[in-house]
């Protein structure tokens, strides 16, 4: 796409785990389901950094609105610092292991998430994720989207056809 980021895909899971990058992703709220054992986060994903242009001094970023939401949650421990935004600084997958639940969840492993921020950490077990992106990457100066071209803060699992380009 000449003015545009063609997104590969709209939903990444934990079968893309090794392709994905997490730095600086700016969370923009986070919430536990109980009733279904979910962790979703409201994040800007960054797609890609470009290096600056003949001229530019800065980077820029091909980022979108995303609900990261992981399944058959336990274990969470929440330790963050106050900071003046939270953004991931990266995400580690480890000790993989059965869950307590298997037969129930139809899932045979799950592992210890890490998701280090840069004032702090979230750790939970859990089976897997699914990213969804809910619409359009646009490309700016920041590694963040404003809440007006993010459309608010939201928890959706879908594209959102009215910010769609």
């Amino acid at each position: 796409m000449a003015d545009g980021y063609a997104l590969e895909k709209r939903v990444w899971t934990e079968e893309d785990f090794e392709r994905m990058g997490w730095h600086d992703a700016r969370v923009h709220a986070f919430a536990f389901l109980p009733e279904t054992w979910e962790f979703a986060l409201d994040i800007d994903y960054i797609f890609e950094w470009l290096d600056p242009g003949e001229g530019e001094a800065r980077y820029s970023f091909w980022s979108a609105p995303a609900t990261l939401v992981f399944e058959n949650v336990t274990d969470l421990r929440i330790e963050l610092e106050p900071y003046p935004d939270a953004s991931i600084d990266g995400v580690e997958r480890r000790d993989p292991g059965v869950p307590r639940n298997a037969a129930h969840i139809g899932k045979a492993k799950d592992w210890q998430w890490v998701l280090d921020f840069h004032q702090g950490q979230i750790t939970f077990r859990s089976a897997g994720y699914a990213l969804y992106v809910r619409r359009d990457a646009l490309r700016n100066t920041t590694q963040s989207l404003s809440l007006e071209e993010r459309g608010g803060v939201s928890f959706r699992r879908g594209w959102d056809r009215e910010a769609a380009v």
